[in-house]
């Protein structure tokens, strides 16, 4: 029975074969230069002042709602909160860019399928499902993000109605301290996720780039 092949142009082949070595490349640069100081900035940002606020009453957000004359028709939301997301957000959209790459680098790394000398593809298969996992948790932070503005949004539409409910006033706080605390469990997760990357990588390089144990060059 005759081998099965895919004909492939010779121009495709090496536009292919352009983009895995530019890929290859990309991910030479994020764990030797990106990755380690994206650590060391996560690192200051969790222990910036905005990121260490205690008296969680300093949170609260002035609600121009007057009592009980009617509301304001346009209500801002929490200046410190937002000026927080504007930080976060785009570690969060760099963390999930850098995953994907991660991700497609090891993809094309893996062999092809065939009897024995395995072990360095199952090791390139446990980093994906912890990249998978990383990932999944990294889409629910812009989840929690969305769920914040609209629960907020809604109490603060309760709060305008009825002026005189002091409880409603008190959830728009009540919201934005959760938002608080959820922003810094972003950035120590993201940081973490940052590490692990890095160290589940470093520990494991030869297996990931070289599974069959055949004498390729190496990342470094």
């Amino acid at each position: 029975m005759p081998k099965a092949c895919v004909k492939i142009s010779r121009a495709n082949a090496e536009k292919v074969e352009n983009f895995r070595q530019s890929l290859y490349q990309e991910a030479e640069l994020l764990f030797s230069n990106y990755i380690p100081v994206k650590i060391a900035q996560l690192d200051a940002l969790q222990r910036d002042d905005a990121l260490s606020i205690t008296d969680m009453s300093s949170l609260k957000a002035p609600l121009d709602i007057p009592i009980p004359d009617p509301p304001s028709p346009e209500e801002e939301g929490n200046e410190k909160i937002m000026m927080l997301l504007e930080r976060v957000k785009p570690e969060i959209f760099a963390l999930r860019e850098t995953i994907l790459t991660v991700n497609c680098w090891i993809q094309h790394l893996i062999p092809q399928i065939e009897d024995g000398n395995d072990f360095g593809v199952a090791v390139q298969e446990k980093i994906l499902e912890r990249i998978a996992v990383v990932k999944t948790k990294v889409d629910g932070f812009q989840t929690n993000i969305n769920k914040y503005f609209s629960e907020r949004g809604d109490a603060v539409g309760k709060a305008s109605k009825e002026t005189h409910v002091m409880d409603y006033r008190r959830l728009v706080s009540e919201k934005d301290e959760d938002m608080y605390s959820e922003i810094k469990v972003i950035v120590l997760d993201i940081r973490g996720f940052y590490a692990e990357l890095y160290d589940i990588i470093n520990k494991n390089l030869e297996k990931v780039t070289n599974p069959k144990g055949e004498e390729k060059p190496s990342m470094y």
